[in-house]
C-alpha cells in the first residue's frame, strides 16, 4: 500500500442509526490498508453499541444501535476514530490466497465466445488472462456470499448483460466492468458468465457464512471437466431459457 495515499473523510447521514464513512472517492486496491483498519477501529470503540459493519471500495457504512447510542453521538464516536486512525499497512502479510477452482467452458460460460469475439483473442488467452491475477475482495453484497473482486486486466472489461439472465447457476465465475466474481447460489444475474467453480461460497454452517471476506485474496484456478465433477461441481449447460 502507498503510505503517501491520504484519506479525506467525510461522514454521510445515512438514517437514524447509521453513518457512511467515505474515505476516497475512486477505487484503487491500496484504499484497503484503510478500510481494513477502520473497520477494526470501530468494532472496538463501538464495542456492542455496533450493530453491522459494512467495507466497501470506497466506503464504510456504520450501523450502530440507536437504543443505546444517539445520533450525534455516534458521530463524535467516529470522528474520534478517524482522527487516531493509520492505515494497516501489514494487511498483506498474512493474507493467504484463496484458491477457485473454475471449469472454464461454453456450455457454463457461454459469454467466453462474446469476449473472444470482443477482443480478438483466443478462449484459451482469455482463460489464462482470467485465471492469472491475485484478486482483492473489495466488497460484499447483491446476494449473501457474492464476493466483488478486482481489477480484472483492461483486456477483459466488459458491460453487463443488455438482458440480464432470469436464473444462474450457483458456482457461475463472471466477469462486469473491471470486476469478477462467483454466484454462491442460483439468482438472476446479468453478469457476463466464464465458467465455473464447485466451490460452496455460502454455508449456514459456517461461522463466518460467506467463504470470503473483504480484503482476502482470491486466484481462480482452471480445472478439467473431470477435476471438476470429481470435485462436486454441476455440468449442467446454461439454459437459454434463462435469458
Amino acid at each position: 500500500m502507498n503510505k503517501s495515499v491520504i484519506p479525506l473523510p467525510r461522514l454521510e447521514n445515512a438514517g437514524m442509526d447509521a453513518w457512511l464513512v467515505r474515505l476516497f472517492d475512486a477505487i484503487d486496491e491500496r484504499n484497503m490498508g484503510w478500510i481494513t483498519a477502520l473497520v477494526s477501529a470501530c468494532k472496538q470503540a463501538f464495542g456492542e453499541q455496533l450493530v453491522d459493519i459494512v467495507p466497501s471500495y470506497t466506503t464504510v457504512l456504520v450501523q450502530f444501535d440507536a437504543l443505546q447510542l444517539d445520533h450525534a453521538q455516534a458521530r463524535r464516536l467516529l470522528q474520534q476514530v478517524l482522527r487516531e486512525l493509520a492505515p494497516n499497512l501489514h494487511a498483506d502479510d498474512d493474507t493467504a490466497i484463496i484458491e477457485l477452482p473454475v471449469w472454464y467452458h461454453l456450455s457454463v460460460g457461454p459469454e467466453l465466445a462474446r469476449l473472444s469475439q470482443h477482443t480478438g483473442l483466443e478462449i484459451s488467452a482469455l482463460i489464462e488472462l482470467h485465471s492469472q491475477p491475485v484478486y482483492r475482495v473489495f466488497a460484499l453484497g447483491f446476494a449473501p456470499g457474492f464476493a466483488f473482486m478486482g481489477s480484472l486486466p483492461a483486456q477483459l472489461e466488459l458491460p453487463r448483460l443488455t438482458q440480464p439472465r432470469a436464473q444462474v447457476p450457483a458456482g457461475s465465475v463472471a466477469i462486469a466492468g473491471r470486476q469478477t466474481a462467483a454466484y454462491p447460489n442460483a439468482s438472476p444475474g446479468g453478469w457476463n458468465l466464464l465458467g465455473r467453480t464447485p466451490t460452496q461460497l455460502f454455508d449456514l454452517q459456517r461461522p463466518s457464512l460467506s467463504l470470503l471476506q473483504v480484503g482476502n485474496k482470491v486466484r481462480f484456478v482452471p480445472v478439467t471437466k473431470a477435476q471438476f465433477e470429481h470435485l462436486g461441481g454441476d455440468t449442467t449447460p446454461i439454459a437459454k431459457e434463462a435469458y
